[in-house]
C-alpha cells in the first residue's frame, strides 16, 4: 500500500471514525426510484413515550426532569434528534419546579429572570410571562397606593394569595400541561408567547 501522508505514523484505515447507528424508520433506496420497506433495526427499535416524572432509580440530570439533552430516547445525539420533548427544560431543574419559581422567585423578578434562562419550554414561559405582567401591574398599585397602610396591607395580602394559588395550579398542571390563566394577564401572556 502507498504511503501517501508521510506525516501520519499509521494507516488511516485504522483510525477512521465510525458511521453514526442507522435513524429508526430509514429505507433504502433503488436505483429504479422504487422504495424498499423500512428496515428493521434492533438497536433503534422505537422505544415507548418516557415520562419524566417517573421516579428513576438514576441520580444523573434525568432525576430532576431533565433527559440529558436528547430528549430521553437513547443514548446517542442523532437517535433523539427529531424528536421533541415538551418536558424538557433548559435548566436542570424539574419543569414543575421551575414553572413554580415564576412565581415564588420574588415577583416580578422572577418570571424575568425564567425568561431569560428558560428557552425550551413554552409551559415555563407561559408562567414567566404571566408572573412578569401580572405582578408587575401590582407592584405599580402598590406604588400609587403606597400612601394608605390599609390599602398597601390588603394588596400584600392579595400578592400572597395570588402567589400561592398560582405556585399551586403551576404545580398541579404542570402534568398535563394545562395553563391557568388569570384574567387580562393570561390570555396576554399566551398570545406573547404564541408570537415568540
Amino acid at each position: 500500500m502507498a504511503d501517501f501522508a508521510p506525516y501520519q505514523d499509521q494507516s488511516p484505515e485504522t483510525n477512521r471514525a465510525l458511521s453514526p447507528p442507522p435513524i429508526e424508520g430509514r429505507r433504502s433506496f433503488s436505483p429504479g426510484g422504487q422504495r424498499s420497506p423500512a428496515l428493521p433495526s434492533p438497536t433503534n427499535a422505537p422505544k415507548p413515550f418516557v415520562n419524566p416524572w417517573a421516579p428513576t432509580h438514576d441520580s444523573s440530570a434525568r432525576a430532576f426532569g431533565n433527559s440529558g439533552g436528547n430528549g430521553g430516547f437513547g443514548g446517542d445525539i442523532e437517535s433523539g434528534r427529531g424528536r421533541l420533548n415538551e418536558f424538557d427544560t433548559s435548566l436542570p431543574i424539574r419543569l414543575d419546579y421551575e414553572a413554580c419559581l415564576a412565581y415564588l422567585l420574588l415577583p416580578p423578578a422572577g418570571g424575568v429572570l425564567l425568561l431569560v434562562m428558560e428557552q425550551k419550554s413554552d409551559y415555563v414561559r407561559f408562567h414567566a410571562w404571566q408572573s412578569a405582567l401580572l405582578f408587575s401591574a401590582i407592584f405599580v398599585l402598590h406604588l400609587i397606593f403606597s400612601w394608605s397602610t390599609f390599602l398597601s396591607w390588603l394588596i400584600f395580602i392579595g400578592d400572597l394569595g395570588l402567589i400561592g394559588l398560582l405556585t399551586f395550579r403551576a404545580y398541579r398542571d404542570a402534568d398535563t400541561l394545562d395553563r391557568f390563566e388569570v384574567p387580562f394577564f393570561g390570555p396576554l401572556a399566551s398570545r406573547i408567547l404564541d408570537d415568540e
